[in-house]
């Protein structure tokens, strides 16, 4: 659970916007770590690799999980790794809203699920245009799907970790409500 912990708690969105001259994403848009907001330096491929690296950790530390350990261990490092993604030790415990490690999570602890939780982020982002819409969705389908494949501990673990993306998501879900919440949006960078 500590090495969940330390691994998640290394925040890719700023090691891939400091290495790629990208600026400080603290200073950019929301000042949130996560893809979204590496998206809006201009570079796709900064956002891209954010979102698979953040997902990769989860991902890593839930086969690892598994390999090593039984299946039961899965909601243990898998909510550490989550938790080190938001609360990271090495930025002074202020992170990321966890979506990526999320999907990465629910990817390793059962494909079919995960690749189907990835497809409606992917659909809601389309048709919102809203990157929290898309993060509120994925995370409230996650456990019902887990569900109908297996009702197991790790209905209970997804919906644990729905939960901590909604509370994380509260500004976000009063914005919407108001009609305020931005869309998704590429800031044009001359550097590319």
């Amino acid at each position: 659970m500590v090495l969940s912990y330390l691994l998640g708690s290394v925040s890719f969105g700023i090691i891939i916007a400091r290495f790629m001259n990208l600026g400080n994403l603290r200073s950019i848009g929301s000042g949130n770590i996560g893809a979204t907001n590496v998206l809006r330096t201009g570079s796709k491929t900064a956002a891209a690799l954010t979102v698979i690296l953040d997902g990769g950790k989860g991902y890593l530390v839930i086969y690892t999980t598994i390999s090593i350990f039984e299946q039961t261990y899965i909601p243990f490092t898998g909510i550490a790794v989550f938790l080190g993604h938001i609360f990271p030790i090495y930025y002074k415990f202020k992170g990321g809203k966890g979506v990526a490690t999320f999907l990465g999570i629910i990817l390793a602890t059962n494909v079919v699920v995960g690749i189907t939780v990835c497809g409606t982020w992917l659909v809601l982002a389309i048709l919102s245009k809203k990157s929290s819409v898309a993060a509120l969705g994925c995370s409230l389908v996650a456990p019902f799907f887990l569900f109908t494949n297996k009702p197991d501990e790790k209905v209970l673990f997804s919906i644990m970790l729905a939960v901590l993306i909604w509370w994380l998501h509260k500004e976000n879900i009063n914005r919407l409500m108001s009609g305020t919440e931005p869309s998704i949006k590429l800031k044009k960078n001359v550097n590319q």
